[in-house]
């Protein structure tokens, strides 16, 4: 590309992002925006070749109107790895990239903080310093020689994985295209997923929310499991199914859940899961960590010089595969 191109930064602190626009390409013309609702005057009449999105408010109010009108840009480079949020695009007219692998260590080490937490009975072990209770013989549930599946073999998956096999694990998961992956003993399709429930002691869930991926643990893969079995869910809302969860929950088919992402965002006041005593509870902030933004911005400076120099862009969406 031979002109500056024209960037929008959408996030609710764009200063940091647009300085370090400014420093690394001096002649690009880029405009910021801190709300959804702005994009709607902003797109038509600044006219964007690209538009760098954090869905810094959710998914809800998302302004995928403007970025799909004719003045909407050719590009759009999401600073996180979910796109649900954007529906779906015409490919022949727009390129949707994501920042997927930037936080795959963080969530990686969300996924081992929360089954340390339920397998050392961190909370047991509060209760019982608050009451100066000393229980002799408590014993502590190994990581070691336990198997791990999990639903998703993508950047974080294989960060899970990666951890799992410094932890003794065996260590079994499920992909789109199941071929041998370092780190993974077992790489199977998602839809051997009703033979692989019940040989799990953890299971962790790390896939888009597609149409296929909605719902997909229901009710029959919570029958499935182990009662002992540890559920870290770090995908998107909608991939698990919220009520056949809080039965699972409250009737002892599974132990215990870390969730991190729920359906609806914020979780609502009245939701039945802040009551359940086996849970931990996250505000999406599995992949959040200091730094997360700069780091996601320079992946999408690289992708800008890619782009102004004609080359391929990394992390290209298939809106069909949603990553």
């Amino acid at each position: 590309m031979t002109t500056p191109p024209r960037v929008i930064v959408l996030d609710s602190d764009p200063a940091p992002m647009m300085q370090s626009l400014a420093q690394a390409m001096p002649d690009v013309i880029a405009e910021a925006c801190d709300s959804y609702e702005a994009m709607h005057d902003l797109v038509p009449a600044f006219k964007p070749d690209v538009v760098y999105s954090v869905t810094f408010a959710g998914r809800a109010g998302y302004p995928c109107a403007p970025l799909y009108g004719p003045d909407g840009p050719a590009w759009i480079s999401v600073g996180g790895s979910g796109v649900d949020h954007l529906e779906t695009w015409d490919t022949d007219k727009l390129s949707v990239t994501n920042s997927a692998g930037v936080a795959s260590s963080m969530m990686a080490e969300y996924v081992f903080g929360s089954l340390l937490h339920f397998t050392l009975d961190i909370d047991g072990l509060a209760a019982d310093r608050a009451a100066g209770h000393w229980q002799a013989g408590r014993l502590m549930r190994p990581l070691q020689g336990k198997t791990m599946l999990i639903v998703g073999l993508g950047h974080t998956g294989q960060a899970v994985a990666k951890r799992a096999k410094a932890f003794d694990m065996h260590v079994i998961g499920t992909r789109a295209r199941p071929l041998p992956m370092q780190d993974v003993d077992e790489v199977h399709a998602s839809g051997d997923l009703d033979q692989l429930w019940k040989r799990a002691d953890f299971v962790v869930i790390s896939v888009p929310l597609l149409p296929s991926t909605r719902a997909m643990v229901d009710a029959r893969a919570f029958a499935a499991m182990k009662p002992s079995a540890i559920l870290v869910d770090v995908s998107r809302g909608g991939v698990v199914d919220s009520d056949a969860l809080v039965n699972a929950l409250r009737a002892g088919a599974i132990a215990h859940a870390a969730l991190d992402v729920f359906p609806t965002e914020p979780l609502p006041e009245d939701s039945p899961v802040w009551a359940l005593e086996n849970v931990i509870i996250s505000p999406h902030c599995s992949a959040v960590f200091e730094g997360w933004a700069a780091r996601s911005f320079d992946m999408f400076l690289d992708n800008l010089r890619r782009w102004r120099a004609g080359e391929p862009l990394h992390n290209i969406v298939d809106p069909a595969r949603g990553y």
